[in-house]
């Protein structure tokens, strides 16, 4: 890391003084935050902390450990570093640093304001093990992705106080934000504005990404709802203006399952397209109130990039419901150094990525037979987790080593607790009754003003449908007991069979044939699994490496690009690939042929009675 030289712009703002306090004054001051994107050196920002006056002898300021949305421990403070404690008379505090995160700050009387530099985490080695959606991004007069939790800090006592965001910028990037700007106004400085945000309350902060790049921009209506697109795309692959046919088509498919559900007037998506090598390297969104930032690889070729931003933003803008509409105590006050993880992750999540797949059979953008066969992936991947592990249990403990790596099963259990529940409420209501028209119920009893007790969810559910329901969540989120998936399929007329068909060359489903080698770095074929036609003509066998294909070197840093790559291979096209087996190198030869595999597959059984039609019709279509 090479030694930052304070600029000149940086230097007056650590010893300037804040003027005094009017003691005539009733309205409450906020808390100032300032970003100075312009003075950026080594790819690090200054970022500035101005609270109010202190009653107290000491405090402690702090950068978030974890946020909402992530579930995991990633230690925000450690991308700061040359850290100040400025009294009023531009003199530097003492402090100490208490871990990672915290600073404790004495004579917190005399203190004016905090500084310190914050390094993006793009640049770091594996990104410090932060999620890229939820990562940082310091591109000096090019890119800024500003998930502000990895920038502005809180002191302890004030997360409900208002906050002041204040951002020096260069002049010729925009702001791609869901917030309104208070004020932009002309830097001291040349070439520079200065973009003023006001905020109620530190989560609002932390709540409102920001990516100031090139003008990239697009917006369009959605019924009485603006959606506003802003891409970053490096080598200009993509845009905005081709992005926004999909986006649009699928956020109107989506408005209009939601019917009567209108939780934003204003909704951001802001796409940040990495270049790959010593760029952002994991793909995904994460959901905020009214925005989502995602990442995905710039190399994508448009159609494939359109598919994968249908699936992965219809995820993060059903969030609007839960849990940024209901959620519990945990969710509402949450402790971002000492988090309480709430119970119900199932629903947060779960719900969420079930109500992603559900809208596009309900709206037309899959047939039936596409949603089935999601559902099963769904079910074969989520087995490979102990199925007995009650799902509330695992949720408020999902931050602890033993249930910390059964996260990703919320996308597939969880998914699968709302398809059970959405089939078991359209049984008992003759069809009139689903899991959407539950989330209106909670909704109108909760909102995202007025979080609930964890414990008074599920009393509340059955209180809002059926008795019946209890027994359900004793047996398969509260209890130990495996949904019998064939069970409810049969309820609407559908039948488990086994079929070849199609897989991916790397991939059955959500089940991959290669795994990780993480102290070498090598993609390894499984010799735990069948493989599929393809593989097997080949020559693959279990415990090859891959060192290169057609040509091009793969390792676990690159592996998404290969199964990317893949998907151009076409049928008949000569094919080649350097193994290592037995420490030897090896090249095996076959023509490109499709991939086929056996699989569990979900049929409607011809002749179904006239009961179990109308159920299956009312739970996908109705």
């Amino acid at each position: 890391m090479k030694k930052l030289v304070m600029g000149l712009a940086a230097a007056s703002m650590l010893f300037a003084c804040k003027t005094q306090k009017n003691p005539q004054a009733t309205i409450e001051k906020p808390v100032l935050a300032q970003l100075d994107l312009v003075n950026v050196e080594n790819d690090k920002v200054w970022v500035t902390v101005d609270p109010a006056e202190f009653k107290t002898e000491s405090t402690i300021f702090n950068i978030p450990k974890t946020v909402p949305g992530t579930y995991s421990e990633d230690n925000y403070g450690k991308f700061t570093e040359s850290f100040k404690a400025i009294d009023y008379k531009g003199n530097e505090l003492s402090f100490e640093k208490i871990n990672d995160n915290s600073y404790k700050i004495e004579k917190a009387a005399n203190l004016d304001k905090v500084m310190y530099l914050v390094n993006d985490s793009f640049d770091w080695e594996e990104e410090g093990g932060v999620y890229s959606m939820a990562g940082t991004n310091i591109l000096k007069d090019k890119n800024f992705l500003l998930n502000l939790h990895g920038f502005v800090g809180y002191f302890d006592g004030m997360t409900e106080k208002k906050y002041q965001l204040e951002i020096v910028r260069p002049e010729d990037l925009v702001a791609g934000t869901s917030l309104t700007i208070a004020s932009t106004k002309n830097s001291e400085e040349g070439n520079s504005k200065k973009d003023v945000y006001n905020l109620d309350r530190y989560f609002e902060v932390i709540d409102n990404p920001i990516m100031y790049s090139k003008p990239d921009t697009t917006s369009f209506m959605v019924e009485n709802m603006q959606v506003l697109l802003s891409v970053y795309s490096p080598n200009e692959k993509h845009s905005a203006q081709t992005l926004k046919p999909g986006m649009e088509k699928m956020i109107r498919a989506q408005k209009e399952f939601l019917g009567d559900i209108n939780s934003t007037d204003k909704y951001a998506i802001l796409v940040y397209l990495s270049e790959g090598e010593g760029d952002a390297s994991n793909y995904g969104a994460l959901e905020h109130h009214t925005s989502t930032v995602v990442v995905m690889p710039e190399s994508m070729d448009a159609s494939s990039l359109d598919k994968s931003m249908t699936d992965i933003v219809s995820h993060e803008f059903f969030h609007i419901i839960t849990p940024l509409g209901i959620h519990s105590n945990e969710v509402h006050y949450f402790d971002y150094n000492d988090p309480k993880m709430s119970k119900h992750l199932w629903l947060y999540e779960g719900v969420t990525e079930y109500f992603a797949n559900l809208f596009q059979v309900n709206q037309g953008l899959i047939d039936n037979k596409e949603f089935y066969k999601r559902m099963n992936q769904k079910i074969t991947t989520s087995k490979r987790f102990d199925d007995t592990v009650p799902f509330t249990l695992m949720s408020e403990n999902i931050l602890t080593d033993e249930y910390k790596d059964s996260y990703y099963n919320v996308y597939l259990k969880g998914a699968l607790i709302g398809m059970a529940l959405d089939i078991r409420l359209r049984e008992l209501s003759g069809g009139n009754m689903g899991i959407l028209d539950l989330m209106k119920k909670l909704n109108a009893k909760y909102g995202k003003d007025k979080p609930f007790n964890d414990d008074e969810l599920i009393p509340t559910i059955v209180e809002l449908t059926y008795p019946e329901i209890q027994n359900f969540f004793d047996q398969y989120v509260t209890g130990e007991t495996p949904i019998p998936y064939d069970e409810f399929f049969a309820k609407a007329g559908i039948e488990e069979q086994e079929q070849m068909t199609e897989v991916g060359f790397f991939l059955k489903g959500q089940q991959p044939y290669i795994t990780a080698n993480q102290e070498t770095m090598q993609i390894v074929f499984r010799g735990d699994t069948e493989f599929n036609t393809f593989l097997k003509e080949l020559g693959i066998e279990g415990g090859d490496v891959i060192k290169r294909a057609n040509g091009e070197e793969y390792n676990v840093q690159n592996v998404y690009e290969l199964i990317r790559k893949s998907q151009e291979w076409k049928e008949g096209d000569d094919f080649t690939m350097t193994i290592v087996r037995n420490e030897e190198e090896m090249q095996l030869k076959a023509k490109v042929s499709t991939p086929m595999d056996t699989q569990m597959t979900l049929s409607e059984v011809q002749n179904a009675d006239g009961d179990k039609i109308e159920l299956r019709n009312a739970w996908l279509k109705g």
